[in-house]
Order: structure tokens, then sequence, then C-alpha cells
């Protein structure tokens, strides 16, 4: 489509269009305006005024303007001082005797008569305070363009927030109970600092908040300013670094003298990590502007009192990157993990965030906090948004347990492709591959009970799926669990060879899963007899995606491959036999899935059961 040029917005103009234009208007004040302002001022007389002057001998210079028809004159006042006059003409025959006996000079030009400050004014200031209007706009508008202004050099520019302005508490602060009695000594502490100061405790400088993204660490420190009834100063590391060398460092004086004035107070620095990662000697002389911005960060938490009640709180999804000398005591004293939630925990985030949203019926928030291991805080929180705004299209007034089911896999899986239509081959290749996972899931023990088995297309590209969920909490798993995990996900494509006697790219997903839960085993959880105890790789940023890396050797990590794919192979064969020891009930649920499209757990087990009998 060719864009008109309506909506297309006007590009940027070259500096000289905007001299260019600034000279333009000074040419035409120059030609209209000035010699306006710079004519002279005339007084108007009489006839007969004039001739009396003409007889006292104060008239000095006559001049004819034809254009005007009247006589202009110079001419001495009262006060001795020289004036311009004009008249107009009267028939006077003779008055050129009179002017020649009075010795009254005739001027070729008409008389003129200027302000000597006027004429500074217009000739030469005017234009200088238009060229110096001109530039300091021009400055302005410069230093927007690169996102900041230049009366705010040095300034911090953190959000102020009033005692009560927050508008959070604990009460808001659902699933992290470990974290909020760390963060309520600190709080007492503020309101009653004569309790600690009296046998001689101080309050701790800083608290660093870590974990992975979307647990609630902003809202904790908000909630923290709340119940202390103290000023809240907020700004996010990136606001530190700038263009220019050294603002980074004049931000962090002012932030700090800022608070030092507000105190009692918490100031609160989110993704500190920008400015706080490791000195490692890079840039010129490892000199950097964000070196620079951390060592006056360091300077200034050793240098304000702790007993004025300043608290530091600082946030950061990377842990691992930040400067030992940040972390010592005395600067931030406290690390306090803000984790993913357990089961308790998702169970009242999704209370907490289900208060500001009808609810009707009997709602099981158990099951959902079950369906969503692993969950942050933020993403029930858009569970329980998704669940409402698919009560709203269903025309409800009011959400639902179904509403929360089908949000949970949307978040998971994606909406559903109603649009995506699959050939009837495809169809039942997808439904084999689903029940094959089940089926294996099913036939082994210490696996996760299957609780829903679809082959709607989703919007995330798969095109069904098998939902697992265990009936409670793990935090350990052993050797069989894993690797009948892995059986599992070996089980659709296991179903595909042994019904077709051929393979498809719709265990891409699968593979990828399995392979990497193989290699963990071997590599970090010490599962192999070959490599015993050994740690073999590395985890990076454990709270976003746990990035790994091998420590080892070229002749190893051949071995490690080695390992890997025998360790699928043999899941994967697994697979294949319980599917030959249940092809009949294969067949049988396959069928009844490519009729229904989605079936429940309950469904699948008790065909299960039948076709057993």
């Amino acid at each position: 489509m060719v864009d008109t040029g309506k909506n297309q917005k006007n590009p940027k103009r070259p500096l000289i269009f905007y001299y260019a234009v600034t000279l333009l208007i000074l040419m035409l004040l120059n030609w209209l305006f000035f010699p306006a302002l710079m004519q002279r001022r005339v007084t108007e007389v009489g006839y007969d005024e004039f001739t009396t002057m003409l007889d006292e001998g104060r008239v000095q210079t006559v001049a004819y303007d034809q254009t005007e028809s009247q006589i202009v004159f110079e001419a001495t006042d009262e006060d001795g001082n020289t004036a311009v006059y004009k008249t107009g003409i009267f028939p006077d025959p003779d008055l050129y005797e009179r002017l020649d006996d009075a010795d009254v000079k005739f001027a070729a030009e008409i008389p003129t008569q200027t302000s000597p400050l006027l004429t500074i004014l217009v000739s030469y200031a005017l234009p200088i305070i238009i060229i110096i209007a001109f530039g300091q706009w021009m400055s302005k508008k410069m230093m927007k363009s690169m996102g900041g202004n230049a009366m705010s050099f040095g300034k911090s520019g953190a959000k102020i927030y009033a005692e009560t302005e927050t508008g959070k508490t604990f009460a808001d602060v659902a699933g992290q109970d470990e974290a909020k009695e760390a963060l309520t000594e600190i709080v007492d502490f503020l309101h009653n600092p004569g309790k600690y100061a009296g046998i001689g405790a101080k309050l701790p400088k800083g608290a660093l908040l870590v974990g992975p993204p979307g647990t609630g660490k902003t809202l904790l420190a908000k909630a923290v300013a709340g119940e202390a009834h103290v000023p809240f100063f907020s700004i996010s590391g990136s606001e530190f670094v700038e263009m220019f060398v050294g603002m980074g460092a004049a931000k962090v004086r002012d932030l700090f003298k800022q608070a030092s004035e507000k105190a009692p107070c918490i100031v609160f620095i989110d993704e500190i990590d920008t400015i706080g990662k490791k000195r490692d000697g890079g840039g010129l002389g490892g000199n950097d502007e964000r070196e620079q911005t951390l060592n006056q960060l360091l300077t200034e938490m050793d240098g304000f009192d702790g007993t004025k009640g300043v608290v530091i709180l600082a946030a950061t999804n990377r842990p691992e990157s930040l400067d030992p000398a940040l972390l010592r005591p005395g600067r931030f004293d406290r690390r306090i993990p803000v984790q993913l939630p357990d089961l308790q925990g998702r169970i009242a985030i999704l209370k907490v965030h289900a208060k500001d949203v009808i609810m009707s019926g009997h709602i099981d928030f158990n099951s959902i906090a079950r369906a969503t291991s692993g969950a942050s805080g933020a993403d029930l929180a858009n569970i329980i948004n998704e669940a409402a705004l698919r009560a709203v299209r269903m025309g409800r007034r009011a959400v639902e347990q179904a509403d929360l089911e089908e949000s949970v896999e949307t978040v998971i899986a994606g909406a559903q492709r109603k649009n995506a239509v699959l050939s009837a081959r495809e169809k039942e290749i997808v439904a084999y591959h689903e029940i094959g996972h089940a089926l294996v899931a099913a036939k082994q023990s210490n696996s996760a009970p299957v609780t829903k088995i679809t082959i709607v297309p989703r919007t995330s590209g798969a095109l069904g799926y098998t939902m697992q969920v265990d009936e409670g909490e793990h935090y350990l798993m052993s050797k069989e669990e894993l690797a009948n995990k892995v059986a599992t996900l070996t089980g659709g494509r296991a179903a595909e060879e042994l019904i077709f006697g051929s393979v498809t790219t719709g265990a891409s997903n699968d593979i990828e899963q399995a392979t990497k839960l193989a290699r963990a085993m071997i590599t970090r959880y010490g599962m192999s007899r070959s490599f015993d105890m050994v740690a073999l790789e590395t985890v990076q940023n454990q709270y976003l995606g746990g990035d790994t890396s091998l420590a080892c050797s070229a002749e190893t990590a051949a071995k490690i491959d080695e390992e890997v794919v025998q360790t699928v192979k043999t899941a994967h064969e697994k697979a294949i036999g319980i599917l030959q020891e249940n092809m009949e009930a294969l067949h049988r649920l396959a069928h009844y899935l490519l009729e229904k499209e989605t079936i429940t757990g309950e469904e699948f087990m008790e065909l299960l059961e039948k076709s057993q009998s």
C-alpha cells in the first residue's frame, strides 16, 4: 500500500534551514520595521509659528517635502535644543527673501532626527537578542531530542512519592512471606528507632531484592514505604546512564542529597545491575562513565549517616553480575530472595488479584494454582485478567471457573486458532501424537497425572498438547522421575512411528525438551555413572532463563553427547514398548479424541480402564 503522505510525519529539517529563516526575518525587519521605527519624531506647527521662529532667528535648516506638500525645518526650541518641525505651505511670495536674510540653509534632504539610544537598540541590540533567543530555542530542542534538558544536568530525575502516595502495603503482597518478614524489621526501625538505638543496633543501610522477573520486587519496595509512612524515592538504574561523562555520578550525588534532606525515607533503585556491574578494567583505563557512576554510588552509601533513617532498597535479576564492593556489609547488608511462589503462595496471589474482579459460584483456586507451577506473581495476575476478559467476551457479568481454566491455557499455550483448518490426516496424526504422550505418562509410575488432552491448534504454534498437573508441590525429582519424563516426551513421536510408519515435524518441541532434560541429568545433576558427581556445566543468569555453558574438555564434551543420545534413545525405546503393549487403547483413545477434539483427564482414564478390561 502506497502512503499518500497524509499520515506521514514531516522529515527533520537541517539546521541551515532554521538559520535561513532567521536571516530572512532579520532582513524583513530591516526593510519594513526598523525604518519606520527609526523615522524621526516631527512636531507639526502652524505657519505663523514658523514665521515667528524665522523672525527670531531660531530656524537653522529648511527643506521642501514635495511628497507631502509641506515644509520641514530644524529649529531650536525654547530650551535651546534642536528639534524638527513641519508646517503646511502658505502663499507667501516673500518667503525666499526672508529665509535668505535669516541665513537659513536650504537642505537637499528632509531633515531627520533619531534618538542615539534608539539607534543603538534597533541597529545592534535587537538583532543580537533575536540571534541569542534563536540559539537558546535550538539548544533546548536539540537537548530534548537527545533525551535530556540542558538545565537538568546532574538532576537525579527520581520519582518522589509522598508518605501515603505509594498506595501499597504488605497486605497487597502475597506469596512472599519470607521476604516480608525480612523487610518488616526495617519498617519497625523507621517507626521506632529508639528501641534499636537503646541496645546499640544500627539500621541496615541497604537491602537487595533478588529474584526472577515478575515476582514482586518493586511491589515489595513500595509496600515497605507504604508501611513505614515515609517518602519514597524511585529510580531505575538505566536513568543514571548518560551520554555525557560525569552526568551519572552527578545524578547519584543529587539523589542522595535529596534523600538526606527528606530523611527518614526509602530510596529504591530498580535494575541496579545496569550501573552495578563488576569492574573488569574495560574502557580507557577502566574509568568509563558506568564505572564512575558505580564509584560514586559506593562513596555515597559509605558517606551518609545510617542513624538518619535513609534506607536503600535495590532490585535485580542478575545478582551474580554485581560488583563485590556493592554487596559487602555496610552497603547492602541484606540479600532478600524473592522467589517464584509455591502452591500456597500462588493460591494467595490469585485471591489477592481476584478481590478486584467479580467472581461467580465456587471458584477452585487450588486447581488453578496446581496447574500453574513455576508461574510468577505477574503471570498469575495476567491469568486473572485474561479470565475477566474472556467473561466479558462471553457476555457474562462474572468470572467462572471455566474462564480461569481457559486463561491458564491461554497464558501457557496461547489462544485457540479458530481459523486454523487441518486436513483429516493431519488431525489424525496430531490425535495419535497427543494420545501417545498421555498413554506413556499414564503407564509409568512416578509420573504426573494427565488432566487435559486437546488437538485444537493454539497461537503459540502447537497443534495440540497434553497437560499434566502434579497433585502437590515437588521440590526434588529423582532420576527415575526424570527418565519417565523424557520417555513421556518421546511418546508422541513413538506413536507416529508405530501407526503411520513415518515421522513428522510435530515433535520438534518434544525433542528439544527431551534433549535438554537428558543433558541436565548428566552435566548438572550427576545422574550418570560415567561422570559420577562432577559438574560439567555451569548455569548463568539463573533468574533469566538459566543459560548454561560447558566446563570440560572437547573429549569429555563428545562423551557427554554420546551419553545424552543414549539416554534419549533408551527413553524412546521404552515409550515404543509401552505403546505396543497398549495398542488397542491407543486406537480407541485416538479416535475418541478425534471426535471430541478436547477430553479431560477423567475421560481419558475411564476409556483407558475400559480398554484394559
